[in-house]
């Protein structure tokens, strides 16, 4: 695997669990006990750290690619093993 591969490759775990974290320790107004502007809705988080939720991102996307990368080379699941119809 190249440079370029894996620096793409962990971009990609990156933003999957960017998204993928976005609901976790995000508490609304009511949580938090602060009024509500006009119009906001009821999910709308009290205040959004991007900082924190990209800093526990890169460390559980890190997390990920180690392991995707030790299979890649160890080769603990390859393709035959995913070939769930012969």
């Amino acid at each position: 695997m190249t440079l370029v591969s894996a620096i793409a490759i962990y971009f990609l775990f990156f933003v999957f669990t960017a998204f993928l974290l976005l609901p976790f320790g995000v508490r609304t107004d009511e949580e938090a006990g602060t009024a509500k502007v006009s119009g906001q809705a009821d999910s709308a988080p009290h205040r959004f750290e991007l900082q924190r939720h990209l800093l526990r991102s890169a460390l559980v996307s890190l997390g990920l690619f180690v392991l995707f990368y030790v299979n890649f080379v160890e080769g603990w699941i390859g393709i035959e093993d995913l070939d769930f119809y012969n």
